[in-house]
């Protein structure tokens, strides 16, 4: 039986750097939003307070060290780094860089190109686009000699029969996906690498797409499940909201609930790495319109992990990610980082359920 290998999905976010000065004020980080969060209604948890590594900057090595010692501890095989990258200009690269630099942490890892508009979706505001993400045949092969160049020779870097694993956010937005796939292999192939495994975020709309179609070697299921998750407001709601008496937008659904739809969800007929996540409650960065999944305790998160992992029978030797979304998405209420609450019982429960194996 060939065991599986979580991956869990970090965010490169948590240290100023000028952009973010720039847009929302001097050493602004997410830690800004994470720190101020309010309840909204009566049992709401918030707001998330990290507990064992504190209110941490990535410029540290101190910091980036005790994230990979912590997952390593408690069963995560290695990280999926969020890669921001705008026709050659980078964003919250510089933890990365540094990883990369120094050769540290000894803990395995992947790039997935978070390939979107740069918005003021940090508070909600998605409309106004601070730097916007254009492409190209030119861009598409500069990327591609940029990463093989710096990022994919590295021997920590997660590869599937020697072939770096890559993974794309939102392929939706990329005007001709099959091109930029050909022109990535070709390159990758030129730079001396064997190939290159291509892995989709499964998005919004197109969870049954199969990714085999548009040139991917496989997806990857993004939890939490937003088809599921992103109904309409109640009609009682609706209809307040439109004679004038404000009502809260918040998309408030339940955590036990969505476990109860994926876990009953048939497995697709194509290459699809499953997700899960430990909870979502973006408020922290909304205002309005956020939403949360209330009621997730380690135990119901467990049952979903378990579920996976008796139903996802790996495609090969190597095949055989699971993805947690997230490891420290503060803001969006979505970590296995200890928190005040919960302390190390996301961490424990994923250690259990994956040993058992």
């Amino acid at each position: 039986m060939t065991k599986v290998r979580p991956i869990a999905i970090h965010l490169p976010q948590f240290h100023p750097f000028a952009e973010n000065d720039e847009w929302w004020g001097k050493g602004f980080t997410e830690w800004t939003n994470v720190s101020q969060a309010q309840p909204r209604f009566t049992g709401h948890y918030q707001p998330h307070i990290p507990s064992d590594l504190g209110f941490y900057d990535l410029r540290l090595e101190k910091t980036r060290l005790e994230q990979a010692e912590l997952a390593k501890a408690y069963g995560i095989y290695g990280f999926c780094y969020y890669h921001y990258w705008f026709n050659g200009k980078r964003l919250m690269h510089e933890p990365l860089d540094a990883i990369l630099n120094d050769k540290k942490p000894d803990f395995p890892f992947m790039f997935c190109w978070a390939n979107e508009n740069w918005s003021r979706r940090w508070d909600g505001e998605e409309q106004q686009v601070l730097i916007r993400q254009d492409y190209s045949e030119k861009d598409d092969l500069e990327h591609m000699q940029w990463l093989c160049k710096t990022v994919f020779s590295d021997p920590r870097y997660i590869r599937i029969e020697d072939n770096p694993v890559f993974v794309v956010y939102k392929h939706h937005l990329i005007p001709n996906i099959q091109k930029t796939l050909q022109i990535w292999r070709a390159e990758a192939v030129k730079a001396g690498f064997k190939g290159l495994y291509l892995c989709g975020i499964q998005a919004i709309g197109d969870n049954y797409l199969n990714p085999e179609e548009l040139g991917f070697d496989a997806a990857i299921e993004f939890q939490p499940n937003w088809n599921a998750v992103n109904a309409p407001p109640p009609f009682w709601k609706r209809l307040l909201n439109k004679i004038g008496i404000e009502v809260s937008h918040d998309n408030i659904r339940d955590y036990e609930e969505l476990v109860n739809t994926e876990t009953s969800r048939p497995l697709p007929s194509y290459k699809q790495f499953p997700g899960v996540t430990p909870s979502w409650d973006n408020s922290a960065r909304r205002k309005k319109n956020a939403v949360i999944l209330k009621g997730s305790t380690p135990e119901l998160y467990g049952r979903w992990l378990k579920s996976i992992l008796s139903r996802f029978k790996p495609f090969s030797k190597e095949e055989n990610f699971i993805f947690i979304n997230a490891w420290n998405e503060w803001a969006e209420g979505n970590h296995l980082e200890p928190d005040k609450k919960w302390g190390r019982a996301y961490l424990e429960t994923t250690q259990k359920i994956v040993d058992q194996q």
